[in-house]
């Protein structure tokens, strides 16, 4: 079985095995959008992860001892789950699968770049049902940014595995009815986006483009949000940013906010 698969072999169609995110940057790259190169590591990896350390029974009987109203009840069983994949190693073939293709991907970066930078890529949560109709997973999983080295990425994408089973995620399911037998997650390693010098891997300018307005439920608007730096700062609620609000058909901006910056 393999287990990593590129941007340019996947659709909507792999959202079982690659997730959203995963299978949306497939769609993207097919349609020759300025895509960042990756690939995703499917959810049958994580599957095997979690077999190969007999976890999944200790997962479902911590997640439903935490289907509590009690918080610290609830973390303290989030934190018992993250440490039993922290505390396993994935097992040599899926590891030197995922190295391997972390090695062809970086090897392509721009020969201008040093080889620290070229190395330094994004590892992505990419969950199976991040945005349906009535529930949005979204931001419930992590993200982690400029992760150089096979040892680091190896123990990213554990920590990927991992935020599948914070207390935040948990009682989010748990209120959407979804068993914690069912639940499982793909992840994205991606090349980390140009820099603007070549001592520094951070972005100038990053944003979120939403194709429907989640503020008010508007299908023929489209939200774009922007702020310096590193998109994580948007997701992770750290930084209020630039919200510009056009209307699909006409192309006209409807509304524009600029935030405050430093």
């Amino acid at each position: 079985m393999t287990y990593t698969v590129p941007f340019s072999e996947l659709n909507k169609a792999d959202i079982p095995t690659a997730g959203g995110k995963g299978a949306n940057l497939g769609e993207m790259t097919a349609a020759g959008f300025p895509v960042p190169a990756g690939f995703v590591l499917t959810t049958e990896a994580y599957d095997a992860f979690v077999q190969a350390h007999g976890l999944q029974q200790q997962i479902v009987d911590l997640a439903l001892k935490a289907a509590t109203d009690d918080p610290q009840s609830n973390e303290a069983a989030a934190q018992k789950i993250r440490a039993l994949f922290m505390q396993g190693e994935i097992e040599r073939d899926l590891a030197t699968e995922i190295t391997t293709a972390y090695q062809t991907l970086t090897q392509n970066g721009d020969s201008s770049t040093s080889s620290d930078h070229r190395n330094a890529v994004a590892v992505r949560s990419s969950a199976t049902a991040e945005d349906l109709p009535d529930a949005s997973f979204a931001g419930q999983q992590d993200t982690f940014l400029n992760i150089q080295g096979e040892d680091a990425l190896l123990e990213a994408v554990k920590q990927c595995w991992a935020s599948l089973w914070t207390a935040r995620a948990m009682a989010y399911r748990l209120r959407q009815g979804i068993d914690p037998a069912s639940v499982s997650l793909a992840v994205v390693v991606q090349k980390l986006v140009a820099a603007t010098s070549a001592s520094s891997v951070q972005a100038l300018s990053s944003g979120i483009l939403f194709t429907a307005n989640p503020v008010n439920g508007e299908r023929d608007q489209i939200l774009i949000n922007a702020t310096w730096g590193l998109g994580e700062a948007i997701v992770g609620g750290l930084v209020t940013p630039d919200s510009v609000v056009v209307d699909k058909t006409t192309h006209k901006i409807l509304s524009r906010e600029t935030a405050a910056k430093p």
